[in-house]
């Protein structure tokens, strides 16, 4: 689920919250290491983040079939919260029994695998290729659940763009957008042009889309650092700058001001993975005109998409190692499409009935399983990410809110990335 860039927004969440339920009858898998308390219970603690969709419902359902088990769920708002709290604590004391780990910042943690547990066998080969490889360390361990992943599509206002003369039934706006980037924006500016309005919610959001299709944005394989010379990312760069930022209502998203504007009609359009509907549909409870079109600009992108990992030196390992594969089984994660948008990343969910077939009210009955699904074989690219990845997307972005700003024109911000990917 993401990011910095899957940072599912938390719709009157404070930073931390948590609510315990009691869930019922035998963790299946428990070992010596599984403590019970004086009431028989195992309590187990899960650690996500924004919104995975791991309601009561959802939980109470474990606790039908597991009488001894009581989990305690904190749910911490945004990814950059969990983050800091996960590399503050790994391998020491204090982490949940589960920790979700979002993709961005995963390849930091697959530095300290060994501090993880092992997927069990039976779980294996559940996920599609490039979400469990990326989660199967050197010495061949699997440490890391999947849970969802983030084909991407575009969501909009459809009266906002008839208001605009523009096209405004999905198909129509489909066929506008499926090209270049260039293309994208270009509709953009028509937008600006008819309504004195940007279409795009943020720059830093476009950004995301157009990194999200360069194999090696920031470093290679081998270690090599490209993140201050490579062409494509610098093009990208400069691309949000001279067209991103004259079309975008804010420089970055998951702000106060934002989470308000999907219902105040500031912006028309964001870039739309499938867990940023439940985030839409969450701000703007009472406007009808938000749609999808299926198409992505320059073809297909991943936006997100996280694990559940579980420490090895926690004191419930077995149980919750029984627990994260309950919660990303296909079964699961096809009500968690259905909750909250999360877009499975377990071959059997995708080609499951309640998927293809499942249509999203709010987004004017739009077929939500085909979109996502189009929009996943559609992604042809997904970025190399070491474990320095998060801190120099981070880096990049922040230059491109400082233009946003106007703290400094773009070749000084750029100078100042530059800069600061030498001192890392």
């Amino acid at each position: 689920m993401n990011t910095r860039a899957f940072r599912r927004s938390a719709v009157a969440v404070a930073a931390f919250s948590a609510s315990a339920i009691i869930l019922a009858g035998c963790a299946g898998g428990s070992g010596d290491d599984d403590a019970a308390g004086d009431d028989g219970q195992i309590t187990l603690t899960l650690a996500t983040f924004n919104d995975f969709g791991y309601d009561d419902e959802l939980l109470q359902e474990y606790m039908d079939e597991n009488p001894d088990v009581k989990i305690v769920h904190n749910k911490a708002a945004i990814t950059d919260d969990a983050r800091t709290n996960f590399f503050a604590k790994l391998g020491k004391e204090g982490l949940a029994d589960i920790e979700a780990v979002e993709v961005d910042w995963f390849a930091e943690a697959m530095q300290y695998s060994d501090l993880l547990a092992e997927v069990p066998d039976s779980a294996k080969g559940r996920w599609v290729d490039w979400k469990e490889a990326a989660a199967t360390d050197a010495d061949g361990r699997l440490v890391g659940f999947g849970t969802d992943i983030g084909p991407q599509a575009v969501c909009y206002r459809a009266d906002l763009f008839a208001a605009a003369g523009l096209p405004s039934t999905p198909d129509e706006v489909a066929g506008a957008i499926d090209g270049d980037w260039d293309t994208f924006f270009d509709l953009a500016d028509q937008y600006k042009a008819a309504t004195g309005k940007p279409m795009i919610d943020a720059a830093n959001s476009a950004f995301q889309g157009i990194i999200n299709q360069v194999e090696f944005p920031y470093d290679e394989a081998d270690g090599t650092v490209v993140a201050t010379t490579s062409p494509e990312t610098k093009a990208a760069y400069e691309l949000v700058i001279e067209r991103g930022i004259p079309n975008s209502a804010y420089s970055g998203q998951w702000s106060d001001d934002w989470n308000a504007s999907m219902a105040n009609g500031e912006f028309a359009a964001m870039l739309c993975p499938p867990w940023m509907l439940g985030i839409i549909s969450g701000n703007a409870p009472e406007v009808t005109g938000w749609e999808i079109a299926n198409a992505f600009p320059n073809g297909g992108g991943n936006w997100g998409g996280s694990y559940l990992t579980v420490p090895a030196n926690g004191k419930n390992v077995d149980a919750a190692l029984a627990l994260a594969d309950w919660l990303t089984a296909p079964e699961q994660q096809e009500k968690t499409f259905v909750t909250v948008g999360a877009f499975p990343s377990a071959v059997d969910a995708q080609s499951a009935p309640s998927i293809t077939d499942s249509t999203n009210e709010y987004f004017a009955d739009a077929p939500t399983g085909t979109v996502f699904a189009d929009r996943s074989e559609a992604i042809t690219v997904t970025p190399y990410k070491s474990a320095n990845y998060f801190k120099y997307n981070t880096a990049l972005q922040d230059a491109i809110t400082r233009v946003f700003d106007g703290v400094e024109d773009a070749q000084t911000s750029w100078d100042n990335f530059v800069a600061e990917v030498e001192a890392f």
